[in-house]
């Protein structure tokens, strides 16, 4: 029973720290992981350092304003085009049988492909790649996992620091002939350029020997406003721009939240869940001023995890069910400014797909 009780403290230390961004134009950084809490195969009760591997991929092209898609966009074969992959590398030490500490480090490969960017001369592409933000996280169990195997509530609090370039540059066309330099869109930028602070809260509990329900909140909060990178690709911002404050990158908060049902086969575990992944239009500490896509995404979350003695393979794949792009600041100071009702665009994809490894050791 103890090694039992183990092991599902392992899985769920491991799964919690999986990266997963929200698939498209609305989140920028790491929104949270995976919580895969449940029971299954033999326990490692030696092993101290756990090593995590995701690969993370995702075509975002689908334009909506609130909820409502801007088909059109495909039809005329405008919509921006985003290929999105992470190599998330997170390693945990676990203290005991209550404590254990995070490092993650995520190498970020991306690509935007667009007409309006570049004069609509055709459609051309840009490219960001390197390190990304890198997290710092410690995490306890509200009780002690000894006394109660059937269910428990982790708790974790992180720090996350501006490593990633927030100031990635590539070249945009301005004739045939003719390119400029200039920082990236926000979107594929490797960073936000914020230190902000995370907290996060998985749960589970065991409804029988093969079922069990699991949950994740994750929040970051980022109390800088804006990090002072001009968004006009190297030129020189509109007086709109300047008016509404999207003249420059804001550092936004984001969130996301799991829930779902684990089945235990054997050495296999089969996950189903909803996810909702959200940047909020205001942040929750400091100004929410800036350039910045706010919406949410809820998904349908179905997974499954192969566990062998030392190695864990799992998939996830998020379909989107709901995707909202909400009225940003800038939108809402325009739309004060003239009157008239202001709502950006962000483009997202249909999926996201999530395949990797957790090694202990």
């Amino acid at each position: 029973m103890r090694k039992l009780i183990l092991f599902i403290v392992a899985v769920v230390l491991i799964a919690s720290q999986k990266k997963a961004n929200a698939q498209g134009c609305v989140a920028i950084r790491s929104t949270g992981g995976f919580s895969n809490a449940g029971k299954g195969g033999p326990a490692d009760t030696i092993s101290k350092w756990q090593l995590n591997a995701n690969n993370r991929y995702f075509k975002s092209f689908r334009h909506f304003v609130g909820t409502d898609e801007q088909k059109q966009r495909q039809v005329l074969g405008n919509e921006v085009i985003n290929h999105q992959y992470t190599l998330d590398l997170a390693i945990t030490r676990i203290l005991n049988s209550r404590w254990s500490m995070m490092l993650d480090l995520p190498i970020e490969a991306n690509s935007r492909s667009s007409l309006y960017e570049h004069n609509n001369l055709g459609r051309f592409t840009t490219h960001s790649f390197g390190v990304g933000d890198i997290r710092f996280a410690v995490y306890s169990w509200l009780i002690d996992p000894i006394k109660s195997p059937r269910g428990n509530i982790q708790v974790g609090l992180g720090l996350k620091l501006p490593t990633g370039n927030y100031n990635y540059q590539d070249y945009f066309h301005l004739t045939d002939s003719t390119t400029r330099l200039g920082a990236l869109d926000q979107s594929v930028q490797l960073g936000d350029g914020g230190t902000g602070l995370t907290l996060e809260l998985n749960a589970f509990y065991n409804l029988s020997p093969t079922f069990s329900v699991y949950g994740n909140f994750y929040y970051l909060s980022n109390p800088r406003e804006v990090n002072g990178i001009s968004t006009a690709r190297g030129g020189t911002a509109s007086a709109s721009a300047v008016k509404n404050g999207s003249d420059v990158m804001s550092v936004p908060d984001q969130l996301m939240a799991r829930v779902g049902v684990n089945f235990m086969a054997n050495r296999f575990v089969f996950s189903a869940g909803v996810r909702d992944e959200c940047l909020p239009v205001n942040d929750l500490i400091g100004g929410s001023n800036g350039f910045r896509r706010p919406g949410y995404i809820i998904s349908a979350e179905p997974g499954v995890t192969y566990n062998l003695k030392k190695i864990a393979l799992y998939a996830y794949v998020p379909f989107a069910l709901v995707r909202n792009r909400t009225q940003s600041v800038p939108d809402k100071i325009t739309t004060r400014l003239t009157g008239k009702t202001a709502h950006g665009d962000a483009a997202f994809a249909d999926y996201a797909v999530n395949i990797g490894a957790t090694f202990r050791f």
